[in-house]
């Protein structure tokens, strides 16, 4: 069963080509190293030959996943969304009731995470905590640790 994923248009343009260069660049590369290993002799004993066939496997296995995703992907309208709730591409202020810390992130879908520019997965622990809250409410977050209490400050888009 496939898994529909949401995307900005930023992230499906980095998917996309991403996709193209694994086509364009890496399978040509991929068929030259197992052409230089097929001329270096008897393939029954030639390791540098399985190698290239094992990578070549590999790139071919994660072209497909790609291709997949892409087949899922759908790429969000932010017009459509309700800005009054923490929704993907929200931009939420949030503060941790135990140490007084405030942080700021940024709902995006899976593909898109990316915790040093503060953009968390809506399918991360804080994330699905998230998703729904309006400002003035109290996410329960269930954690490794056991569940951590977060104001909800802020939401933007």
């Amino acid at each position: 069963m496939s898994k529909v994923s949401y995307y900005t248009a930023e992230g499906l343009k980095k998917l996309r080509d991403e996709l193209s260069y694994l086509k364009d660049v890496e399978r040509p590369k991929a068929s030259q190293a197992i052409g230089e290993a097929r001329d270096k002799g008897d393939l029954s004993e030639n390791a540098e030959y399985d190698a290239a066939k094992e990578a070549q496997g590999m790139l071919e296995m994660k072209i497909s996943k790609l291709e997949e995703t892409l087949s899922n992907a759908r790429l969000i309208d932010e017009s459509q969304l309700d800005s009054s709730k923490a929704l993907v591409l929200s931009k939420v202020k949030i503060r941790n009731q135990t140490n007084g810390m405030e942080m700021t992130y940024t709902l995006v879908a899976d593909g898109e995470a990316d915790l040093a520019s503060g953009k968390i997965s809506v399918n991360s622990p804080i994330g699905k905590g998230l998703l729904g809250k309006s400002v003035g409410e109290v996410a329960d977050i269930q954690v490794p640790n056991g569940i951590i209490k977060f104001d909800v400050l802020e939401i933007s888009r």
